[in-house]
């Protein structure tokens, strides 16, 4: 019976320590100073989902720039590429993870949509790609659209944003700081709803040693994506000359397929001359 009391007792003391232990920690966290840290050991044992793919090998969860020059055809790339995922086809040996697709065709009207669309794949359609030519601006009511889309299409795998400068709020401020705030609220969009936003943007005439620094603006859009895919072409592909297609991103496993590629160098700077690009 004493020996009973005794675990008894233990039990009660555990409890009251534990739940002291917790008292404390909450009131560290409520502190203005708190650093929320986690020790080396912790961060192993913890077990983290990595981003959900789109396209094995090229699109993950998070934010992208798609980056050419004028005409190039970088209309007709996203268009691809919100084709196949929203049909599940695999683009280029990629395997494709089908999902709805979400395409905001700024600089289009539906009309010019329906002939392009048509042109490239036919008139086999889908109910899992969703087309707007007018939407509103980031800060100023594009966040509460995408969010909706997002809550009606739980489905929702890519939104492409055709172009990055139509959803920009209009501002004289182009310094790193606004550029990296402009792709930071899309890439916190993107993680919190595991979806990848894709936005289209233009590059630069000037030249550069790494072919990734034409991107029009400061360094601050690529600092902060988690990836880039830049078109190219020696002849303008009006001239139905093919534009080359090369992809820097944050390594993520790729299949074994692709590791087998030269095209697929997630971790290098392919240049428009390199041999291994891909072609769109």
């Amino acid at each position: 019976m004493k020996d009973c009391v005794t675990e008894e007792i233990i039990e009660e003391t555990n409890e009251e320590t534990k739940l002291d232990g917790l008292l404390k920690k909450m009131q560290r966290m409520n502190s203005p100073g708190y650093l929320h840290t986690v020790s080396l050991n912790e961060l192993y044992e913890n077990v983290y989902e990595s981003r959900p793919p789109v396209i094995d090998g090229l699109l993950y969860a998070g934010a992208y720039i798609l980056a050419g020059a004028p005409k190039i055809g970088k209309s007709f790339l996203v268009a691809q590429l919100a084709y196949h995922v929203s049909t599940g086809q695999p683009l280029w040996g990629y395997d494709v993870h089908q999902g709805t697709v979400l395409y905001l065709a700024l600089e289009d009207d539906f009309r010019r949509l329906q002939d392009r669309m048509s042109r490239m794949f036919g008139v086999e359609g889908t109910d899992e790609l969703h087309f707007s030519v007018n939407a509103k601006m980031l800060g100023d009511g594009l966040d509460a659209q995408l969010e909706r889309f997002v809550r009606e299409h739980p489905e929702t795998k890519l939104i492409v944003l055709d172009t990055l400068q139509k959803v920009r709020e209009a501002t004289k401020d182009y310094s790193y700081g606004s550029d990296y705030e402009l792709i930071n609220r899309l890439k916190s969009f993107a993680d919190s709803h595991g979806v990848c936003v894709l936005a289209v943007h233009h590059t630069r005439k000037q030249t550069a040693d790494d072919c990734f620094e034409t991107i029009s603006g400061t360094t601050g859009l690529f600092g902060c994506a988690d990836g880039a895919l830049l078109m190219w072409s020696a002849i303008c592909i009006r001239h139905e000359e093919p534009a080359a297609l090369g992809v820097l991103a944050e390594p993520e496993p790729l299949p074994d397929h692709a590791r087998e590629r030269p095209e697929t160098r997630k971790n290098g700077r392919p240049h428009p001359n390199e041999k291994g690009a891909q072609r769109s």
